[in-house]
């Protein structure tokens, strides 16, 4: 029987265990994509306590503590933080499989040198030893990121967001890490609410100097912030899409479905949003392919399912699943009517729903173009699959269908400082699948040559592929 969390946890081969120990262990990390609050990086955000940094904003914490059947009160509720950490200690023993297990108890051995196990008997004395070292060696913020060995982060951003947090850790010459932003349009995209759309509009209008009564006059606002996200060091989009648009359109059509939801009465029918959605995305994929951006595309997100909770709650509270519809035929049509346009930027396809990821596995193979290696991805696991079987799944799907070795790798999709663990975890189960693969006579054994392939995965092909100097 194997220790619980000991060196060699994940790792079940020798082969697998000199991948890991040698290769991937001490690689930096470049997280480029993260819901961080740039606020609390510029600021050094100082953390107190557990509450702060594993509950105050983690709906993957959330979610399983109502499962457990925990009331809402010590969940966003009113409760006080050490009694809301107290009810999370009491479920964690009862997370058996699921991976916020393993995430608790890394981050309590990462960041605190503690591998006591939390439950109900021994959640005080966790709170008080990390209490104590949180007062006695203040961790904030960029102490977090610095520990965690990252060299650059890329945050999530509305184009209407003034970046002067990024500016402002840009300018400070005592952080080496690279903090950029992430331009994601997708309240630009929004035309199914047309009063939250107006209001929108009015934001991007003001912040853009464009006044927009015209649809390219919104083109021109929204390059105009594509610009300035550009200087301030953005290299990447990102757009989530709960179905996958295509619908085709000419320019007199877009013309009149923008000024008919603009100054008519009537709502756009649903071929006319798909119309204008595309028509935007495709324009934005061309803008990020001009300026050597790479573009990432969520797809599969059924979000705010519960709308009780979501009227009480909000977004991004731990009310989203899988959505189910399909992928293929929409999302070849509208790859191809960007390449078709001037040509694809660097692309990155991210599926939640698994039953996609030989679609996707596929799909990225159409479109690659012989001139840079990787340049359609297949993403990481996502949300619900970046757990063990997920990202075996994505990677064997991966291997099978195109070529693992030109993988960026792993991502937090966290806003979470202490989630930086779960970089640790891709590796082991990375160097776990191909130490199978050699110790089962499918792969040579070139320490060499697998050493660097397990090293380019882990950092060198997302700092290459990106092309962000560190």
């Amino acid at each position: 029987m194997k220790n619980f969390l000991d060196d060699n946890f994940l790792l079940e081969t020798e082969t697998a265990e000199t991948l890991y120990h040698k290769y991937a262990k001490d690689m930096p990390i470049f997280d480029y994509h993260s819901h961080l609050p740039p606020e609390q990086i510029a600021e050094n955000h100082q953390f107190h306590n557990l509450y702060d940094l594993w509950l105050s904003r983690d709906h993957y914490k959330w979610r399983a503590m109502r499962s457990f059947g925990i009331d809402e009160k010590f969940i966003t509720g009113d409760a006080e933080p050490f009694e809301k950490y107290m009810a999370y200690a009491k479920m964690i023993p009862y997370t058996i499989g699921n991976p916020l297990y393993h995430w608790t108890h890394l981050e309590l051995q990462r960041y605190f040198d503690i591998k006591i196990l939390l439950s109900e008997d021994t959640a005080q004395q966790i709170w008080d030893l990390t209490e104590k070292k949180l007062s006695e060696n203040p961790m904030g913020a960029r102490d977090l990121i610095l520990q965690s060995n990252v060299k650059a982060l890329c945050t999530t951003d509305d184009p209407i967001d003034s970046l002067e947090n990024h500016k402002k850790v840009a300018l400070d010459g005592q952080f080496p890490v690279k903090v950029l932003p992430t331009f994601r349009p997708d309240k630009a995209l929004a035309f199914t609410d047309k009063s939250s759309y107006l209001e929108y509009l009015s934001k991007l209008a003001r912040i853009s100097g464009i006044e927009i009564d015209s649809y390219q006059n919104l083109l021109n606002a929204i390059e105009n912030r594509h610009d300035y996200f550009h200087s301030v060091g953005c290299r990447l989009s990102d757009h989530a899409l709960t179905d996958v648009i295509f619908e085709d359109s000419t320019d007199d059509e877009l013309r009149i479905i923008f000024d008919k939801f603009i100054n008519g009465d009537d709502e756009l029918n649903p071929i006319e949003i798909e119309q204008i959605q595309t028509a935007l995305l495709c324009e934005i994929a061309l803008m990020n392919q001009r300026k050597n951006w790479a573009m990432q595309i969520h797809i599969g997100a059924l979000r705010n399912n519960n709308g009780k909770a979501f009227d009480n709650l909000g977004a991004d509270c731990g009310y989203d699943s899988i959505a189910d519809e399909p992928v293929a035929a929409k999302l070849s049509k509208f790859l191809n009517l960007v390449n078709s346009k001037g040509d694809l930027p660097k692309t990155i396809l991210y599926v939640l729903n698994p039953s996609d990821n030989y679609t996707i596995g596929t799909m990225i193979g159409n479109f690659q173009d012989g001139k840079s290696a990787g340049k359609i991805q297949f993403g990481t696991s996502w949300w619900f699959n970046d757990q063990r079987d997920g990202m075996v799944d994505q990677m064997r799907a991966l291997s099978n269908l195109g070529l693992l070795s030109q993988f960026v790798g792993m991502l937090t999709d966290s806003r979470s400082f202490t989630s930086y663990p779960r970089h640790e975890y891709f590796r082991r189960i990375l160097c776990n699948l191909i130490g199978s693969w050699v110790e089962n006579g499918e792969y040579p054994w070139d320490e060499k040559f697998l050493g660097k392939l397990i090293q380019d995965i882990c950092f060198n092909n997302a700092r290459n592929y990106f092309a962000i100097e560190m």
